[in-house]
């Protein structure tokens, strides 16, 4: 007997077929110069091809970018993707490049972020990252018309030190910690909704049982939807702490946690069940009205 949850996944993936429109050319999120960092001095960016499945490896990133990958066709949903790397790198095609190419699968327009790593010297490890993050809502909303992307109905989808970054942004109040450019930062920099995949970092390192200081849920926190396995030995409990949060907050929320899976797996690099995490997440949006 067929799966259900695979029936599912090609059931969404036959309303939305599978041919892509090529990714735009990477465009720069600091043309101004990069806040703070006029005489930061780092080795050159590279990427390399690491483990059984040749993932991408980016790291040194001092010039960040926003990269737009449009669908065929568009539902007017769009996404910014932020991959993982404990911020000292960026795991840059299982948790960036693929999921832009699936999420445009469903009708959804893609931009996938190359932010700052690794951290920078006397900064929290996301202060610089965060900043990138709210820059390229900005600009996804500045350019919502050309992009054919409805500025109401834009997530953002984060893996591990991605998600962390994610949920920030989707908790930010926002508030920026740069001088606002009005071409790019006149709009509402804080995302519609978010998918969170194996999200770091989210409880007090001080006390388990609260989430991170950075990550304040309220009354107006955007719809979440969290995936987690249950054997992810360091951030399992942070998922379920955000979600008593969003709770307590009567906040929409969906959260899915696995017997086994680990922690790094990205957009499909498992044997385990949790491999379908992707049609969960179609489900959930389309249940929220994202697919519209």
């Amino acid at each position: 007997m067929k799966n259900p949850l695979t029936a599912l996944a090609c059931t969404l993936l036959s309303m939305h077929p599978l041919a892509n429109a090529a990714p735009l050319e990477p465009i720069p999120l600091w043309p101004s110069g990069v806040p703070g960092e006029a005489d930061l001095k780092l080795p050159a960016e590279s990427i390399e091809l690491k483990g059984e499945y040749e993932i991408e490896i980016m790291s040194n990133v001092s010039r960040p970018t926003l990269t737009m990958f449009p669908a065929a066709q568009p539902n007017g949903a769009a996404v910014l993707v932020l991959p993982g790397g404990g911020y000292n790198i960026l795991a840059y095609s299982h948790e960036g490049t693929e999921v832009c190419e699936w999420l445009n699968s469903l009708g959804i327009t893609a931009g996938l972020l190359k932010y700052r790593v690794p951290r920078r010297e006397n900064l929290e490890k996301h202060e610089a990252p965060l900043q990138d993050v709210q820059r390229a809502i900005g600009m996804m909303r500045t350019r919502a018309e050309e992009w054919k992307i409805a500025s109401d109905r834009i997530g953002i989808l984060g893996f591990s030190a991605g998600g962390h970054l994610a949920a920030m942004g989707l908790t930010s109040d926002g508030t920026r910690s740069y001088e606002a450019d009005p071409k790019f930062d006149a709009v509402n920099g804080v995302p519609n909704f978010a998918v969170l995949v194996y999200p770091a970092y989210l409880t007090d390192e001080k006390d388990p049982d609260k989430l991170s200081p950075e990550v304040v849920v309220t009354e107006k926190t955007g719809p979440t939807f969290l995936v987690v396995a249950h054997d992810d030995s360091k951030f399992v409990e942070g998922s379920a702490r955000f979600y008593i949060e969003m709770k307590r907050k009567e906040r929409p929320c969906e959260l899915h946690i696995f017997a086994k899976g680990g922690h790094g797996f990205g957009f499909k690099n498992t044997k385990e069940e949790i491999q379908q995490w992707p049609a969960l997440a179609a489900k959930w949006m389309e249940t929220m009205g994202i697919l519209e």
